[in-house]
């Protein structure tokens, strides 16, 4: 191997340089429709983001941001952090001690590279391809020679990061519980293979190939293998996706075997409810344990679902999303209430102040409710999606795309503490998967709005977007324009390349429908009378949402128009009697958005708020204030945007707000 021997500051100034060079102004339409990796086994095809060109007004602002601002600063921050350095020193172009606090500090650069790659899914980019290029070059080296890839160990088996992990034995794979290495595989693989279907390269997919070639001789129950289980959970996805675009079926054998035998105490010492290995996966039934770990599981388990019609895998992951959202969900889509293990605590347990709400946790769950939904095309689960991204997922970055929070806390003193909490954003943290798990998404939102079949649209979420690709054999151009989510008038034009008969299912959300989220955690204190109204061509069609979707099945034409109209008002939301913490509370919603106090906007009054039953609610768009937000007023408080709150300083802030008759 040629020495790698450019001094890494140089290497990474010269980075930072390309990507300075902006060239993406907004998400790019292509004209080829780019297969799925998550198609096989699945009814439903979400459509590819290379295909929608964005000009939201809400989303794009969004991920321009976190191309153009928070990637370069997460680079900067991993070769502060000795990221970077690490693969160099494994690799021995360079020597030195481990740097950085956590054994999965290598995942922080995959995910990095992952957003990025789909950034260039968007819009092609050549300088950022060349920084995506140096970056896994840098990854190549820390490699050892038969695949294995992590670097903590490389350096030094003998001594793990700081003292986050107890004392693992220096062979591989002895101490999986904590480890990380099949984490780390995880994450390697799922960039991967992004960066692939991003620019054809495979200079980054032989190295997780190879990676995983590894895992497979590795890991089984034949002669001289390893038997055991991640502690957390994220390989099986990607070793799926890896199977997608490979066709070695020795990939999806191997997720199914972790699958398989979590919760086995044949094939290894079990570790738990924490890392959701105390059953067999299809025994659970609740969700239990750290909720980045249960997601991502459950994605696992969704996609053997779809690809063996297993039913012990399809009883369980329904039962499993029956439990999450009708008893450990906050009305912001955030999940995992305990700091205490970054678990799910016992059902109906959703505390406020001290609730921790992952960012991961609630990416993750985007990530599995867009599986079920492509399993069984419900707008049951695009309720969910909506709900967390709007809320408790982008509550996650600040407006400049520089602070970060890593839990998502529904209440704030202004003082309360824990572990990578506060009542403030921060800069990074010890352990940066939040950070770096919102660079891999945030780009890849253009590809949640539509999915398809051969002869069905579903149009799951409402942004201003211009798109391109088939229905079937039909080369459709479709558009929407909205001000969504600050109002709820959206207009859809449908121009099929030729006239052609097909289905068009629209998602009426849940909060049109009255209701909060699936099931009955939550409900509006009153139901409101106004209804979601459609129309075709000027004409008003008499249809009702059936399953949660208006159902157009015509021969579409070009110029065919579709206007929806969901009417917005300022909603209370109530929550089940048996979460004693918003006894006598409410909440406030607008649309799709959960609002909050915050003491800055209420100096005078803010542990006095209270909503009365005769109080009105006033919507205001303050286009100065958060980077334009509609607020809500009345005589006693003003309420912003939940996702907004904490970039104006130290703040007092609640969700849930005293009622009072």
């Amino acid at each position: 191997m040629k020495k790698y021997n450019v001094p890494i500051l140089t290497i990474f100034m010269s980075l930072l340089l390309l990507i300075s060079c902006k060239e993406t102004k907004n998400s790019v339409v292509q004209s080829s429709d780019k297969t799925s990796v998550l198609k096989a086994g699945y009814q439903i095809e979400p459509v590819n983001i290379q295909n929608v060109k964005l000009n939201d007004s809400f989303w794009l602002p969004i991920i321009k941001r976190v191309q153009e601002i928070t990637i370069e600063y997460a680079i900067q921050k991993c070769n502060e952090e000795g990221r970077f350095e690490n693969f160099l020193i494994a690799g021995k172009q360079k020597t030195g001690k481990v740097r950085g606090e956590m054994p999965f500090d290598d995942t922080d650069v995959y995910k990095i590279i992952e957003g990025a790659s789909n950034t260039l899914i968007s819009a092609p980019n050549p300088k950022l391809e060349r920084v995506l290029d140096s970056l896994i070059a840098i990854v190549k080296i820390g490699q050892e020679k038969d695949g294995y890839l992590t670097t903590w160990r490389t350096i030094n088996p003998a001594k793990p990061p700081a003292t986050w992990v107890p004392v693992i034995e220096g062979k591989r794979w002895e101490s999986l519980q904590i480890s990380h290495e099949c984490y780390n595989a995880g994450h390697l693989i799922e960039a991967a293979v992004v960066h692939y279907e991003a620019t054809g390269k495979r200079n980054f997919l032989d190295i997780a190939i190879k990676n995983a070639d590894l895992l497979v001789k590795t890991f089984g129950d034949g002669p001289g293998q390893v038997k055991g289980v991640p502690g957390h959970q994220i390989v099986e996805t990607g070793l799926i996706k890896l199977y997608q675009v490979t066709n070695n079926e020795s990939y999806l054998k191997l997720a199914k075997y972790y699958l398989d035998n979590r919760g086995n105490p044949e094939n290894h010492k079990l570790y738990g409810e924490y890392a959701q290995d105390h059953k067999p996966v299809t025994e659970q039934n609740e969700a239990v344990g750290h909720a980045v770990r249960a997601v991502y599981m459950y994605a696992g388990m969704t996609d053997i679902a779809a690809m063996t019609k297993d039913k012990g895998y399809t009883d369980a992951v329904n039962n499993l999303w029956d439990n999450m959202v009708n008893k450990k969900m906050y009305i912001t889509g955030g999940i995992g209430s305990r700091h205490d293990g970054e678990a799910f605590g016992p059902n109906y347990e959703l505390p406020n102040l001290t609730a921790y709400n992952e960012t991961c946790a609630a990416i993750g769950d985007v990530y599995w409710n867009h599986r079920l939904h492509s399993l069984y095309g419900k707008s049951q689960y695009f309720d969910v999606i909506e709900r967390t991204m709007y809320n408790g997922l982008i509550s996650g970055i600040s407006l400049d795309g520089k602070q970060f929070f890593y839990p998502n806390a529904l209440e704030s003193d202004g003082v309360y503490k824990s572990n990578r909490g506060s009542c403030t954003r921060q800069a990074w943290f010890d352990c940066s998967c939040c950070p770096t798990n919102l660079i891999r998404f945030v780009p890849s939102i253009p590809g949640l709005i539509y999915s398809k079949t051969n002869d069905v649209l579903y149009v799951n979420l409402y942004a201003s977007n211009n798109a391109s690709f088939k229905v079937g054999k039909t080369n459709l151009q479709i558009s929407q324009q909205t001000g969504y989510p600050w109002n709820g008038k959206v207009s859809v034009s449908v121009n099929p390349k030729k006239e052609s008969q097909f289905t068009i299912k629209l998602r009426v959300p849940g909060w049109a429908r009255n209701e909060v989220l699936p099931g009955d955690l939550y409900s509006y204190k009153k139901a409101s009378t106004q209804k979601p109204t459609i129309s075709l061509n000027g004409e008003t069609l008499t249809i009702q949402p059936e399953n949660g979707y208006f159902t157009i099945n015509r021969s579409w034409k070009r110029g065919d128009k579709i206007s929806l109209n969901f009417p917005m008002e300022v909603q209370e939301v109530e929550t089940n009697s048996k979460v004693e913490t918003n006894k006598n509370k409410v909440s406030l919603e607008y649309g799709p958005i959960v609002y909050a106090v915050e003491e800055i906007d209420n100096k005078t009054n803010f542990d006095k708020i209270n909503v009365g039953a005769s109080d009105s609610f006033r919507v205001k768009k303050e286009t100065n204030l958060l980077n334009g937000i509609n607020v809500i007023e009345t005589d006693k408080f003003k309420a912003i945007p939940y996702y907004s709150w904490s970039n104006r300083g130290v703040n007092k802030m609640k969700v849930w707000i005293d009622f009072k008759d």
